[in-house]
């Protein structure tokens, strides 16, 4: 009997347990981790179904589980830096462990692992986007007429321009997405802000820092760089309208570039046809209130 209420509470116990799961999401870092002898699987195909039925088993037993990013290359640095050998399981797994805190990550809620890969790329793009916008940003250092720090003040100029572009937006959800060039490469950053009932606005707080960092980005080096805004509401047609970056500030798209910039096929060049049930329109003005934060010099 004794021992029977000992297993008992060892399951209770297990349920209490969160988990993380370090997962190898294609076949090029697969193939990089069978160089080590202690991990014996040998086809990604397999691999992949024994996670999702690993997770799948750990869900049904109440056990919360977290998916992580795993790179073979900053696991070899990781042990590198620490003198430990990376053809320790252990070692692997104090490495998962720390991905829970520091990397991408997505909790297991029971969906297919072909929607959860995807998902967990594209959080791990998410998150290295910031990363260098937000080094390229306090590399700017401080103005050499003013002493102010270029990049805290554009992130300033940054969050005043979204809020004021999600609160002159339409009712309904927003989809608003920012291009900027920097060093030679073009960053992206997406923002989703939903309607709520009672008219509030909801937002992901780590998706709003990287929007805003990389629109801070685009605003202190004064480079090529544009919004674009979706608002979708129930029984309404979905309306498109955006700007371009200029200067330390943003200049509305008139009607027909953003739907010349909707409707033609950035490779070819060619005509495509406009979405149906889509306004392609001139933005609401943002105006102002009080002083306009940021530098300008």
């Amino acid at each position: 009997m004794a021992h029977t209420d000992h297993q008992a509470m060892r399951r209770v116990l297990r349920r209490e347990i969160a988990g993380t799961i370090g997962l190898l999401t294609d076949e090029h870092d697969f193939r990089a981790m069978r160089h080590y002898r202690t991990f014996t699987f040998d086809d990604h195909a397999t691999y992949l179904q024994q996670v999702e039925d690993l997770l799948r088993t750990r869900a049904l037993q109440g056990t919360h589980t977290t998916v992580a990013l795993f790179d073979p290359q900053e696991y070899a640095e990781y042990c590198a830096d620490r003198a430990l050998d990376p053809d320790i399981p252990a070692h692997r797994t104090r490495f998962t462990a720390e991905l829970a805190t520091t990397g991408p990550t997505i909790p297991y809620e029971g969906q297919p692992l072909a929607d959860l890969v995807p998902a967990l790329v594209d959080e791990a793009v998410r998150r290295a986007t910031w990363e260098y916008a937000a080094t390229l940003l306090a590399r700017l250092g401080a103005c050499a007429t003013c002493g102010e720090d270029i990049g805290r003040a554009a992130f300033t100029r940054a969050t005043a321009l979204v809020a004021r572009i999600l609160d002159t937006a339409p009712p309904g959800d927003r989809h608003v997405v920012c291009s900027v060039t920097a060093a030679s490469e073009t960053l992206v950053a997406v923002l989703h802000a939903d309607a709520e009932s009672g008219g509030a606005t909801q937002l992901d707080e780590a998706e709003a820092l990287e929007f805003t960092t990389v629109l801070a980005l685009g605003l202190a080096n004064q480079g090529p760089g544009g919004l674009v805004m979706r608002t979708t509401a129930p029984g309404a047609s979905d309306q498109i309208y955006g700007w371009r970056l200029r200067g330390d500030g943003l200049e509305p798209l008139t009607a027909g570039e953003v739907f010349d910039a909707y409707c033609t096929d950035v490779e070819s060049g060619d005509l495509i046809s406009p979405e149906s049930g889509v306004d392609y329109c001139f933005p609401p003005p943002l105006g102002t209130e009080g002083p306009t934060p940021g530098h300008h010099h």
